[in-house]
């Protein structure tokens, strides 16, 4: 939270002086303060949100290559008509521990082309997919590593 205070202050500023980038750090400091005082927030939060930071950009970094490739294949799909598309609905178990964990994986299949995360209950994913060869591997994806290396942080920091 310090940082993106800051990075706010920043931002909202337009310009980056050495005087505003002193008073930006001295806001950002309040602005945490407030925030651990008044809401669940803390600096043991802070410190476990800056560790998972390198496990969370390598996540987005998979993701944004993942939606790019199945772009490319429902492209595909929809410009070589010889295929016929045949929807189907895959239901899968995940061993993602947090409701975090499980709403993130949950986004990353809907957020892929071709594919709709339909419901999610406990640890039970159902999702629509537009062809059968989308709905291949959905029960190991790579963001469930992801999702699971970042749990697994988590917990060892508690």
């Amino acid at each position: 939270m310090y940082l993106l205070y800051f990075l706010l202050w920043i931002i909202f500023n337009g310009n980056f002086t050495l005087e505003i980038c002193v008073f930006g750090l001295i806001i950002a400091a309040v602005l945490l303060a407030f925030s651990c005082k008044f809401t669940d927030h803390s600096l043991a939060r802070e410190r476990e949100i800056y560790k998972k930071f390198p496990l969370f950009t390598g996540y987005c970094c998979v993701l944004i290559r993942e939606i790019v490739k199945a772009n490319f294949g429902a492209i595909h799909m929809i410009l070589t008509q010889k295929e016929e598309i045949e929807p189907v609905l895959v239901s899968f178990h995940s061993n993602l521990k947090t409701r975090m964990g499980k709403a993130l994986l949950a986004n990353a299949i809907t957020l892929t082309p071709g594919t709709i995360t339909v419901t999610l209950e406990d640890a039970e994913y159902k999702v629509h997919c537009l062809d059968e060869s989308m709905a291949e591997g959905l029960d190991r994806t790579v963001f469930e590593t992801y999702i699971r290396k970042m749990e697994g942080e988590s917990s060892r920091l508690r």
